[in-house]
C-alpha cells in the first residue's frame, strides 16, 4: 500500500480529542504534568489511516514514540474499564488475604489446641517459640488430629523431662510424615 501524505491535526481537533479521553494516554494512564500528550493514530498514516476523530486516540509521548507506525486492532481499554479491571483486582485481593487471614488464625488455634496438651502435662506458663514452631510445621503437615495423637502418645509416655516430651512428639509426627509421603 502506498503512504498516504500526512496532514496536520488541527489544534482544535487535537483538544477535542484530549477532552474526549479525559488528557489520560489511552495505552498507559499517564497524565499531564507528569507526561507529555499527543495525539496518535490507530491505524497509522503509513498504512492509510487519516485524521478522523475515531482513528485518533490520546497517547502520551513514550507510548505515541514507542509505538512508532505499529498498527493496532482497536482502540485499547478506556480509562473506565480500567478502572473497573482494578476495582476487581483489589476486590480479589482483599477476599483472598481475608482467606489467608483466616486460615492463619485457624492453624494459630490449632497448634495451641495441642500445645496446650503439652502445657497442661508440665504446668507450664508457656511455650518455648522454636517448639511452637514445629508444632505449627507439624500441624501444617499432618493436620490438627494427627498432632494431638502424636502429643497424647508423647505426653502419655511419661518422659523423665519436657525436652525429651518434645523430641519424642517430634519423631512421632515425624514418621506420620514418613508414612504420608510412602501411601
Amino acid at each position: 500500500m502506498a503512504a498516504t501524505k500526512r496532514k496536520a491535526i488541527s489544534k482544535k481537533l487535537r483538544f477535542d480529542i484530549f477532552k474526549r479521553d479525559g488528557f489520560v494516554c489511552q495505552y498507559c494512564g499517564a497524565h499531564p504534568p507528569q507526561a507529555i500528550l499527543h495525539v496518535d493514530h490507530i491505524v497509522s498514516v503509513k498504512e492509510g489511516g487519516g485524521n478522523e476523530d475515531t482513528n485518533l486516540v490520546t497517547a502520551c509521548d513514550r507510548c505515541n514514540l514507542g509505538k512508532g507506525a505499529a498498527s493496532l486492532d482497536s482502540i485499547p481499554a478506556s480509562l473506565a474499564e480500567r478502572a473497573a479491571d482494578t476495582a476487581e483486582r483489589e476486590a480479589q485481593l482483599r477476599g483472598y488475604s481475608a482467606v489467608m487471614a483466616a486460615q492463619r488464625e485457624r492453624i494459630e488455634t490449632d497448634c495451641w489446641e495441642v500445645g496446650n496438651i503439652f502445657v497442661d502435662q508440665f504446668q507450664l506458663d508457656g511455650m518455648r517459640r522454636d517448639w511452637f514452631q514445629s508444632i505449627r510445621l507439624f500441624v501444617e503437615k499432618l493436620g490438627v488430629h494427627e498432632c494431638i495423637q502424636a502429643m497424647e502418645i508423647a505426653t502419655s509416655r511419661k518422659p523423665f523431662s519436657k525436652n525429651q516430651c518434645f523430641r519424642y512428639f517430634c519423631g512421632v509426627c515425624w514418621n506420620k510424615v514418613r508414612e504420608g509421603e510412602d501411601a
